[in-house]
């Protein structure tokens, strides 16, 4: 069997990647509606960041790596305050309101928002077919805040602060896809969640006085939550994506509530209701219908990278006629 060439074996690195990513994050879920109940939606934030910037300032002084290049700041700067920072403050307090699952489905709202903002700052294309899904993956958000809205405001509360970290997510996506371009993953998430932990120093006293008070069980998810999904998850997510696309990275994580609804059950007990899970399915079948491309367009892609497509009848007989020329005739 022959090696895979260069390209594919990146091609799978990053696919890999983003699996470990998907894994984790969705695990991140349910750690936070377990920590979170005895830490505030800031203390936890702030013990999540600084666990895992420890985490990723050991494996960068084990692997010499240094600042990153000025070019990339700016990304960095943008990313780790509205994602590393602002989007786990709110994503915590969500989740203090509504269940794993539901927080899941909400913020995978998320993509859409990366397509838009892609097109708008990175110049990425937005097909009739992305638009279509975008509506459709609008009416699932509306469904499953609809179907929250039954155990009285803060409910609603919750799912909007879900839609606010949703919002955060995706800016902090778009903003860390050019900064990729000069440094590093490990320098990109290192240097993120730094920025992350000082934005959330104003808690330090929320975490301190939780440290002392919080049973020993959610002190580990928090220090899991900053190893895992944040130093791992936070690396391997930003290897991907600088090898893809941000619209195709962020369509990667409509896994993930799925994943949680699973976990969810497994360990919290939680399952969203039935329309709840509707506007679940409906946000990924917008997905769905976003990310398909026609067949003649995919084909002329594949073409253009020089891939095999599958050869008609009259190709194959004219493979065959040529293979049996003399060498000569063949050149």
């Amino acid at each position: 069997m022959m090696n895979a060439s260069p390209a594919r074996r990146t091609e799978l690195l990053a696919a890999g990647a983003a699996v470990v990513t998907v894994v984790l994050w969705a695990s991140a879920f349910v750690s936070i509606r377990s920590a979170g109940a005895a830490y505030p939606p800031g203390a936890l934030a702030l013990g999540r960041l600084a666990s895992g910037t420890l985490a990723l300032g050991v494996l960068c002084a084990v692997r010499r790596v240094g600042w990153p290049p000025r070019a990339a700041w700016r990304g960095i700067l943008v990313s780790g305050v509205v994602w590393f920072g602002f989007y786990m403050v709110a994503l915590n307090w969500a989740e203090q309101r509504v269940d794993a699952g539901t927080a899941a489905l909400v913020v995978n709202v998320g993509p859409i928002l990366i397509a838009l903002l892609g097109n708008r700052l990175l110049g990425d294309p937005m097909p009739p077919r992305l638009l279509a899904g975008m509506a459709v993956s609008f009416a699932g958000a509306v469904t499953v805040g609809l179907s929250m809205s039954g155990d009285g405001g803060s409910s609603v509360l919750g799912v909007v602060m879900c839609l606010l970290a949703a919002v955060a997510y995706a800016a902090g996506v778009v903003a860390q896809k050019p900064a990729l371009g000069s440094a590093s993953p490990l320098q990109v998430t290192t240097f993120g969640c730094l920025v992350g932990a000082l934005g959330c120093l104003p808690f330090t006293g929320q975490l301190v006085r939780g440290l002392v008070d919080a049973p020993v069980s959610a002190t580990l998810n928090m220090v899991y939550l900053g190893v895992f999904p944040t130093a791992l998850a936070f690396t391997t997510w930003a290897y991907a994506l600088a090898r893809t696309t941000a619209s195709r990275m962020g369509a990667t994580t409509y896994a993930v509530p799925a994943l949680v609804v699973l976990m969810s059950w497994l360990l919290l007990g939680e399952v969203p209701g039935l329309l709840t899970l509707a506007g679940g399915l409906l946000c990924l079948a917008g997905v769905a219908v976003s990310r398909s491309r026609p067949r003649t367009r995919v084909d002329g892609e594949l073409r253009a990278r020089g891939a095999e497509l599958p050869a008609s009848s009259g190709e194959r007989r004219a493979e065959e006629a040529g293979s049996a020329a003399p060498p000569a005739e063949r050149d």
